[in-house]
């Protein structure tokens, strides 16, 4: 899914040849998840494993490499491989890596300067060890849930599956290049283990602190938050030209006094600075109700970005709350420092990739080619780094451990 995949993608962004291990006895899903690249008419293209705009902005740049790890033969490639490699990288449970003999272990014996790296979900030992599960899953079992929704109504999500984005798979590509400097200067691999549950659980640091220092158990607070108010989304005027829906959003956080008294001067309102119930930061924490009512009817008539605008230039931390299409197509910021790669693709076309995740003076990072299709680069991985021959390959395919 994300946290291995993006881990890969950021290496081979900077350099790295990554080789994805694929299987035609498992498909991964992300090569079949929407959104699916669209048609000449139109339509969706189902009948392929290339089209996931999932799966091809998180894979740029890699080879696909077919190889059947349930049969013995194709372990022994898989090992083969290994050797010629500087890093080891999977979230497979330890189930499936028993299975495939894929341990440390068996790792470190085929090329003791391996860097492995094991990012199962609840990691390598432990009575939850084999449990599946993603960042749809990691969100409620790691709390964020339980922080992420009104009070009094049920938890939510929060709209992506962040530890698989951010949070897991920048933990694990900073772990993988601390184990390569350590192979570097002192010559030996090691075992890199990253359990996604907590690699995830670090992230809500201010809850657990909150209940080891004080007893409390944090819960659900919508916008809110204790330091600042107003804090919050509030409505605009509509924009006919954005696409799916065409209400805007305007997200401000005041959190003095001042910023406040800002804001009222931005709308015109100055009296209400002064205003009993909301003069202070304990006054409008205490009326938040009615200081959300009144700054709401404030922004209505008002365009997102005329608001953030002007209270941005007052002083005022204050965003428009952007979709997938001003961000692409419309913020002035993203697009003057040109973060997405346009790459063309074989089967879906010309089409917008995330950047690298940083940008080095020295060495910038850029996608080398877009996503591989569907085991596009067996033959190449055989013969150029597995240095098999002709009869080597043609046994391996005719034996089903290649494809």
């Amino acid at each position: 899914f994300g946290a291995g995949p993006i881990a890969g993608q950021t290496l081979a962004s900077f350099g790295a040849e990554v080789v994805r291990v694929e299987s035609e006895a498992r498909i991964d899903s992300l090569r079949v998840v929407e959104p699916a690249a669209l048609n000449p008419d139109g339509s969706k293209m189902t009948d392929t494993y290339n089209a996931s705009g999932y799966f091809n902005n998180f894979n740029a740049g890699k080879l696909s490499f077919l190889l059947d790890l349930n049969s013995e033969r194709g372990q022994e490639i898989a090992y083969r491989l290994i050797e010629r490699s500087d890093i080891f990288m999977t979230n497979f449970t330890p189930r499936v890596l028993e299975k495939w003999n894929l341990l440390y272990e068996h790792v470190s014996a085929a090329n003791p300067r391996i860097v492995a790296g094991y990012a199962p979900m609840q990691g390598m030992v432990g009575p939850h060890r084999d449990f599946l599960g993603f960042g749809a899953v990691l969100t409620p079992i790691t709390g964020i849930s339980e922080l992420s929704g009104f009070p009094h109504h049920p938890p939510i999500g929060i709209g992506t599956n962040y530890p698989d984005y951010v949070v897991n798979p920048g933990h694990l590509a900073f772990a993988l290049l601390a184990a390569l400097r350590h192979r570097d200067i002192i010559g030996e691999g090691q075992l890199v283990e990253m359990p996604q549950i907590e690699s995830v659980v670090n992230a809500l640091a201010p809850a657990i602190l909150d209940y080891t220092a004080n007893g409390v158990v944090q819960t659900r607070a919508g916008n809110r938050s204790p330091v600042a108010a107003p804090h919050g989304a509030f409505r605009c005027t509509d924009d006919p030209t954005s696409e799916g829906s065409e209400d805007r959003w305007i997200a401000i956080a005041c959190r003095s006094d001042e910023q406040w008294a800002a804001v009222c001067d931005a709308f015109g309102q100055v009296g209400s600075a002064s205003d009993p119930r909301f003069a202070t930061h304990e006054a409008r924490k205490a009326n938040e109700d009615a200081l959300e009512t009144l700054v709401s009817l404030w922004t209505a008539d008002r365009r997102a970005e005329d608001v953030m605008a002007d209270l941005q230039a007052r002083g005022v931390p204050a965003g428009v709350v952007q979709n997938a299409q001003d961000i692409l197509d419309k913020d002035p910021h993203v697009r003057d420092r040109a973060y997405y790669q346009y790459l063309d693709h074989p089967e879906t076309g010309r089409s917008a990739y995330d950047g690298p995740c940083a940008r080095l003076s020295e060495t910038p990072g850029f996608h080398a080619a877009p996503a591989p299709l569907f085991g596009q680069h067996t033959d190449e991985v055989c013969r150029r780094i597995l240095e098999l021959s002709d009869d080597e390959v043609a046994t391996l395919l005719v034996e089903g451990v290649l494809a």
